[in-house]
């Protein structure tokens, strides 16, 4: 054991239970100290209450006071250190993209649930608390390439109402942004969902989560700030957009060239100030356009055994542009 628990463990008896927890400590103090005392128990796998007596032991309080001892060891100076903590914290943010990028090195699970999702009308979107935010992303671009995407972002009996209307409506999946930690309300939308005969498809955080799903996309989520970061999560609902887009090609151009032609016309954006001194934005827009007509295209469209859409075709798609 290190330095860091030596000086409190020295002369005292520990259960199993409590060696447990500080096995876990000493091994993953950096992550540790940032955790709530139910985030440990959840990571030593023991209780809650186990986790507080262990704190108790020591002749601490509590948790939290044991965590705020725990600090220094890692952390020592905050005042010197504040910027490496930072730095770190968006380092674990760029390996956690790494695995989700390791894991597309096989698209077809992706690919596969894509074409299926453009496939599903209407297509619900569930995300409840700190999820509400990831999925409320997800409908948002998932709109601007399928024609009924319904989102689900409030608990209690509208969210049971709108589970039953939307299958009542025909839709076959359920797409569930489910981040830790895990609202028990959006745990049992997923029993009441597969109990409608939804099939349901869960943007996640690790592949060992307490609830089933039919498709489960992991991906982990970064915590070493003071509460948690969702970048990988991101990327990764942003791939399945992606997968949707690919799967219907055809209706993918109509439908982006249709919301170009839309925030045109009402005047909904205001164009980035790039442009050299005197040149309109407009021709700005149709020299960018040409330059993406001129480029050879080396993108295909994923091969997926979901369903196939009547205007899905093996031709390359080309979309305005447009970063909304």
């Amino acid at each position: 054991m290190g330095d860091a628990l030596d000086r409190l463990v020295e002369g005292r008896r520990l259960s199993p239970v409590q060696r447990r927890i500080a096995r876990y400590l000493d091994d993953n103090l950096a992550e540790a100290i940032f955790l709530s005392s139910v985030e440990l128990a959840d990571r030593a796998g023991v209780s809650q209450p186990s986790v507080t007596r262990f704190a108790m032991v020591l002749g601490f309080a509590g948790y939290p006071e044991l965590r705020q001892a725990l600090r220094p060891f890692v952390v020592g100076d905050r005042s010197s250190s504040r910027a490496n903590d930072l730095q770190t914290a968006i380092d674990v943010e760029i390996e956690n993209l790494r695995k989700v990028r390791d894991g597309l090195a096989d698209p077809s699970t992706v690919a596969e649930l894509g074409a299926r999702l453009a496939g599903c009308e209407p297509l619900p979107v569930l995300g409840l608390r700190v999820s509400s935010g990831l999925a409320t992303t997800f409908a948002y671009f998932a709109r601007r390439i399928h024609p009924d995407v319904r989102l689900l972002a409030h608990g209690g009996s509208e969210l049971a109402d709108g589970l039953h209307a939307a299958r009542r409506a025909g839709a076959g999946w359920l797409v569930a942004v489910i981040l830790p930690r895990y609202p028990a309300e959006a745990v049992q939308a997923l029993r009441s969902a597969r109990e409608l005969g939804l099939r349901t498809a869960v943007i996640t955080d690790r592949p060992d989560v307490p609830f089933e799903a039919d498709v489960i996309l992991d991906a982990p989520v970064g915590e070493r700030l003071v509460f948690d970061s969702h970048a990988a999560p991101l990327a990764l609902a942003m791939v399945l957009v992606e997968a949707m887009a690919d799967a219907a090609p055809l209706r993918t151009q109509a439908r982006l060239e249709e919301y170009e032609r839309m925030i045109d016309q009402a005047g909904v954006f205001v164009d980035r100030p790039h442009a050299p001194a005197g040149q309109p934005a407009s021709l700005r827009s149709e020299r960018t356009d040409q330059a993406r007509e001129s480029a050879p295209s080396t993108r295909k469209t994923p091969k997926a055994t979901g369903t196939v859409l009547s205007d899905r075709s093996p031709a390359n798609r080309e979309r305005p542009a447009s970063t909304e």
